[in-house]
């Protein structure tokens, strides 16, 4: 059963400790795939789809005839939603396009940035058992309004070859070029270094295991990467106008993803706080991953009283969380006070659950505390800004000495050169 902890009997240190337990090293072995990846291409990638996913696979791209029975195949009811959940997704990410721009300046001085979109993206969709078309939608589709030329899709398959027909409808939807059966450190190191199948990308973005994470760390460099992403976790902070059963529910949205998901609750209410808690347990057993669930509430799970929401919303910003549900009368007047959180879910019918599929802002967001300094996905992870300047000699002569000596000052006598030379 949850506990009930009280703010004035702890530091926030204690109190907002993320219990993620100490993992053993993959590192060693991440490091090898990669390095077998790199070496023995599509080879590599047909053995570890043996080994990893107990699927004997001929070819490793998805084609064309699969994804058109997959889109067949799937409900029209669920294709509606698909196109509704894009279309919000979309008109939500457009509002993030940026316009390069242009200085001229006296003397024909030019200064500009352009704003150019990345070549090519591959994005990692966890797979074999598990089948998340939202993630699908989440980063495809901001890379396409980015004017992403070849979006590259990687994700395992069963241990028949197969993907979720979801997945396939969700790429279809969303626009992506390729799909490739594969997963795992293998697939990022597909992406990263390239193989005889499967393109070298520019980045690589999207969720997966610790093996996954792992490797999109090794290959940064080589590639550039969203981010290194920890386990999934809400915070709510709720007043007494907040109902339990809502509540409870939330925090279970969380806790049912994974044994590692942090659930909290920080609320100036002892009333609610216990009937959060009784709440949790009468609606745990009656989930189908009550496991997950029940290991996630009882380890890493935790019911805060503050003195007021204040106090609660200035842990809230300490925490930093992936999700923030204010679930309180008036959540509009604590958004200007909300500094770190990835997405904020304000009042008590806006369930983090919206963010997930349907609303339209990315449900790729920072965990393990870096909202602090980190974003969610978005169109500008998919492009790259490029600065161009022009000067003419009678400008470069009006400012020569100065940048010349600007140079000797750094010791570097052949960038004063450079200018010199150029005469006055």
């Amino acid at each position: 059963m949850i506990k009930i902890q009280y703010a004035n009997k702890h530091t926030s240190e204690e109190l907002l400790k993320r219990n993620v337990p100490e993992s053993t090293t993959v590192d060693e072995a991440v490091k090898g795939i990669l390095e077998n990846v790199k070496s023995n291409g599509d080879k590599a990638l047909f053995e570890y789809a043996e080994k990893f996913d107990r699927a004997k696979l001929k070819v490793l791209q998805v084609s064309a005839e699969e994804i058109a029975k997959a889109v067949d195949d799937t409900d029209e009811y669920f294709k509606d939603t698909l196109m509704m959940a894009k279309a919000n997704i979309e008109e939500y990410h457009r509002k993030q396009l940026k316009q390069g721009y242009e200085i001229k300046k006296e003397n024909g001085v030019v200064l500009g940035q352009r704003i150019l979109p990345l070549e090519k993206v591959g994005i990692y969709v966890p797979g074999g058992t598990a089948s998340y078309p939202s993630t699908v939608l989440m980063n495809a589709i901001p890379a396409k309004i980015a004017n992403v030329k070849e979006v590259i899709m990687v994700t395992p398959p069963n241990s028949d070859g197969i993907i979720a027909k979801e997945i396939l409808t969700a790429a279809y939807i969303a626009g992506v070029d390729k799909i490739f059966k594969i997963g795992g450190a293998g697939a990022v190191a597909a992406l990263a270094y390239g193989t005889e199948s499967v393109p070298k990308v520019d980045k690589i973005v999207g969720p997966g295991n610790v093996f996954v994470a792992t490797a999109k760390r090794m290959v940064f460099g080589t590639v550039d990467i969203d981010m290194v992403a920890g386990p999934s976790e809400v915070l709510v902070v709720a007043d007494d106008s907040a109902n339990p059963v809502y509540v409870a529910a939330d925090l279970l949205s969380q806790a049912e993803h994974d044994k590692l998901s942090s659930s909290f609750l920080i609320t100036d209410s002892e009333s609610l706080a216990k009937a959060v808690s009784d709440e949790l347990e009468r609606q745990i057993p009656l989930l189908e991953r009550a496991e997950i669930a029940r290991t996630s509430i009882d380890n890493n799970g935790k019911i805060i009283v503050a003195s007021d929401i204040d106090e609660a919303l200035d842990y809230a910003n300490e925490f930093a969380p992936e999700h923030l549900e204010l679930a309180v009368e008036d959540p509009f007047s604590l958004l200007p006070k909300v500094i770190n959180a990835g997405s904020v879910f304000l009042g008590h019918h806006t369930p983090e659950p919206m963010g997930d599929y349907f609303a339209g802002p990315n449900h790729t967001l920072p965990t393990s505390g870096t909202a602090r300094f980190s974003s969610p996905l978005g169109v500008d992870d998919f492009i790259k800004r490029t600065s161009y300047l022009h000067y003419t000699e009678e400008a470069l002569c009006l400012v020569s000495e100065r940048v010349a000596d600007f140079a000797r000052r750094e010791g570097l006598t052949a960038h004063a050169k450079s200018i010199t030379v150029r005469g006055k």
